[in-house]
């Protein structure tokens, strides 16, 4: 079982008490006997006393221990198997528990919290298949959130955006622009998202929802993206020494941004991404053939997956002999969307550690009668991050220097923070796929 973890506010201040507001705050939120923290978040901004940048203050080990320190659950040793893949967890749980609140019990708008802090959410709560299903869990992560943390501090106006992009593409452009909401959490639908990012002006900061979203300027992305596991994944190897690198990739409109992540991922060992190589399911077999004549003896491939699925490049190597003892298959969160396939044998994946969810996991399933996946976990974190904020700072606190703080937030998804372009990093255990489940390899990749 997890230990409990104390919450600690954000503090933006200029003045000499700034530690001492911060503890104070935990020792608040413990004897309210808060059950285990979803969020630490480490963002005190001392200007006035320090000449030093906010990355050389902001700790948040200073607030909350690092997972596998004390306050917090140590981490399963290599060679103990952790849970199973994501997807295989959801299949297995959902027969004998209800999902997310039925779409029909939505309104188009609805409010919840009393707090001078005005928030609005937009959440795709009556789409239809997977979108609404998620968008109802991101509903329910958030009311836990205001029932933890926020009632008092937040009033969270949640508009539905029913799974269109256009209309999302409305209320958003509206929460922005109307001057009442300090941030906007959301929208889940990628081209509203996108939208946002294209718009120039002041406005409220937006931590998006939506899925492989690259972010904007003051358009933050939220969710973990293929480009950030594969680039996690590929830091991790080459920070053991490996120096030469090739990416397969689906041929489309991430490719860009997996490809630049990647590289900018490898440079920072002094590694190289030798040749990227776009494929189809169908050209999978020929984009590998092709690789030995491009590049000699790669010390690693790298294969992202898209929507699609894997397995037609997987097998393509594992008649090549990769994975093998010269060269180390990586493999992304995206193929954890599916159930374990034996091609994923020895491969090496850089993904969101479930166990963070753990604090939050049992009350959430004892509340809402399910257990709680990511989408929870990130409307939770979002939540709660913005509760922070407005406890410590007050609705004008929700600045630039806050959310992109160096040291970044721990919340129940793990280590993250958001850069300036609007992309988000995030730190992440990383695991060797063995007899079909993931072996804890490292607690966290090199990350921040």
């Amino acid at each position: 079982m997890m230990a409990k973890r104390a919450w600690a506010e954000v503090c933006v201040v200029a003045r000499p008490e700034a530690a001492d507001t911060l503890a104070a705050a935990a020792r608040r939120l413990r004897r309210r006997s808060l059950p285990a923290l979803a969020l630490a978040l480490a963002a005190v901004v001392c200007g006035c006393q320090s000449k030093k940048a906010a990355s050389d203050v902001l700790d948040p080990g200073a607030i909350a221990a690092p997972v596998g320190q004390a306050g917090s659950t140590a981490t399963a040793p290599a060679s103990q198997a952790i849970a199973t893949a994501p997807s295989q967890q959801a299949a297995a749980t959902a027969p004998a528990q209800r999902t997310a609140t039925a779409a029909t019990a939505f309104k188009a708008s609805q409010t919840l919290g009393t707090g001078a802090t005005k928030i609005t959410m937009l959440l795709p709560l009556s789409a239809a298949g997977s979108a609404g299903e998620n968008g109802r869990k991101m509903y329910d992560g958030a009311r836990l959130a205001m029932a933890d943390l926020g009632d008092k501090l937040l009033t969270l106006t949640i508009e539905d955006t029913r799974g269109d992009g256009g209309y999302a593409k409305d209320l958003a452009v509206k929460a922005i622009t109307s001057g009442g909401a300090e941030v906007v959490i959301g929208p889940a639908e990628l081209a509203a998202a996108q939208h946002l990012a294209k718009l120039s002006g002041s406005r409220p900061p937006v931590l998006a929802l939506a899925d492989n979203f690259a972010g904007g300027p003051g358009v933050y992305s939220v969710r973990l993206s293929e480009a950030d596991s594969a680039a996690a994944g590929a830091a991790a190897v080459a920070a053991k020494g490996a120096k030469k690198f090739v990416l397969l990739v689906p041929a489309g409109a991430n490719q860009s941004a997996i490809e630049a992540r990647v590289a900018n991922a490898l440079s920072i060992y002094g590694a190289t991404l030798a040749v990227t190589l776009p494929y189809s399911p169908d050209s999978a077999a020929k984009t590998v053939s092709d690789m030995g004549s491009l590049v000699e003896a790669p010390n690693a491939v790298i294969v992202a997956s898209g929507d699609g699925s894997p397995t037609p490049a997987l097998a393509a190597l594992k008649a090549k002999g990769i994975p093998g003892k010269a060269v180390t298959l990586i493999g992304t969160d995206r193929w954890l969307e599916r159930p374990m396939d034996p091609l994923y044998e020895g491969a090496y994946i850089a993904t969101l550690d479930q166990s963070e969810t753990g604090p939050i996991a049992d009350r959430f399933k004892a509340t809402y009668n399910y257990q709680p996946d990511v989408n929870v976990a990130y409307a939770y974190d979002m939540v709660a991050l913005s509760a922070g904020i407005a406890s410590s700072a007050g609705p004008g606190g929700f600045s630039k220097q806050v959310l992109e703080n160096a040291s970044g937030f721990r919340g129940s998804t793990g280590l993250f923070r958001f850069r300036a372009d609007g992309s988000s990093q995030r730190s992440m255990p990383f695991f060797k796929v063995e007899k079909g489940q993931l072996k804890l390899v490292e607690k966290q990749t090199a990350g921040f």
